[in-house]
């Protein structure tokens, strides 16, 4: 029932809305919403009792009541990449990316909500998640994409009966004209950065790591940011565990030299990060020049005692092809962690301590990273 679902809250200004009647951002200063949304630490969390998706945190999720979209997403395994590293593969979720996490949830959301059509933008990842989501959900879905998104990306979003809009220019730009058909009546849009549902689902990510290793979780979570949707669902989870006693890990924020607006601005000791230039990278999936929620990240990533680092193309092309030849193949973008703590990457930056990383997306949607001119 609707009218029992967590309202929006302005984390800048402190506006509330009620989820049934709310703009997709904040009327007072056009940011993201946050939920008003607390799990209760005293509330049970047996996961292993619930159902094989990652509504076995049923207890410390926003949507209340029975579900009734999954494609039993979640429960992704762990494996050892090197000593005191873990990689947890999220590729293999079922639309091949970590992105079904918050899709999941935030479908269910708008299925709850009955609108004429569903409205996402995407450089990929997203688009395919909430395309198959939203076939499952028997809603109508539009995704608007950048030029330049790989065909096998739109090929599978079609494929699921979701309307494509390929947009001139960058990733901006595809947000840009999902953001003007969101103000359409009767449209939701499923925003993975401006609505916050969709971080109370990447933060099953991290249950899943402390149901993995027993209740607890390693010193360090490395993680890789765009828009900071799965760091930011990690940071809620964190939190919450951290109410139920667990011991917080400090977050290692990874993004593309290329495109690096909040490592510029964490190095910078600024609380907000400048837009940058929108320049060419192969890890398309976090390059965004100017992310919304970027005062959120840089305050996270400093509350946890973490920090940022970047790696160049030539070093995400060799950590792609390193975890092929380990058995793991996914596309340059889920390589950039291993890039910045694997094997080559200058200094200890995890000087000595336990970490997962996430393998977010499969790399038969993009093929290996090919060097210039090859």
């Amino acid at each position: 029932m609707t009218h029992a679902l967590p309202g929006y809250v302005c984390p800048d200004d402190g506006a509330r809305a009620d989820v049934r009647t709310a703009p997709w951002c904040c009327p007072l200063c056009g940011g993201p919403w946050d939920l008003d949304f607390t799990p209760d630490p005293g509330a049970p969390l047996e996961p292993a009792a619930g159902p094989r998706s990652l509504w076995r945190y049923g207890s410390a999720l926003p949507l209340p009541g029975a579900f009734a979209v999954t494609l039993a997403e979640g429960n992704t395994p762990l494996v050892p990449l090197a000593e005191r590293i873990h990689a947890k593969l999220d590729f293999l979720m079922p639309t091949l990316s970590f992105k079904d996490r918050g899709a999941v949830m935030l479908v269910e959301l708008a299925r709850r909500l009955a609108p004429r059509r569903v409205v996402a933008d995407s450089s990929g990842n997203a688009g395919t998640a909430f395309a198959a989501y939203c076939a499952r959900a028997g809603l109508s879905c539009e995704v608007f994409v950048p030029e330049g998104t790989s065909e096998k990306k739109t090929e599978q979003m079609r494929a699921h009966g979701a309307a494509v809009r390929v947009v001139p220019g960058g990733r901006e730009a595809a947000a840009l004209a999902a953001r003007a058909a969101a103000d359409e009546p009767g449209v939701f849009y499923a925003s993975h950065v401006f609505n916050p549902y969709f971080l109370h689902g990447t933060k099953t990510y991290v249950y899943e790591v402390w149901e993995e290793l027993g209740g607890r979780l390693p010193e360090t979570l490395v993680v890789p940011v765009g828009n900071g949707t799965l760091l930011l669902g990690s940071a809620l989870a964190v939190a919450e565990l951290a109410r139920r006693g667990v011991r917080p890990p400090a977050l290692i924020a990874v993004q593309s030299e290329a495109v690096a607006p909040l490592a510029e601005a964490f190095a910078a000791g600024a609380e907000d990060a400048d837009p940058v230039e929108q320049r060419p990278t192969l890890a398309e999936g976090i390059a965004i020049p100017a992310p919304p929620r970027a005062r959120q990240i840089l305050a996270a990533v400093r509350a946890s005692g973490g920090t940022f680092l970047t790696v160049p193309d030539d070093r995400l092309r060799a950590a792609q092809l390193d975890l092929a030849r380990r058995g793991l193949f996914v596309e340059p973008t889920a390589a950039a962690c291993w890039a910045a703590v694997g094997p080559g990457a200058p200094g200890d930056p995890l000087r000595g301590r336990t970490t997962v990383l996430p393998l977010c997306g499969a790399g038969a949607k993009t093929g290996l990273a090919r060097r210039p001119g090859g």
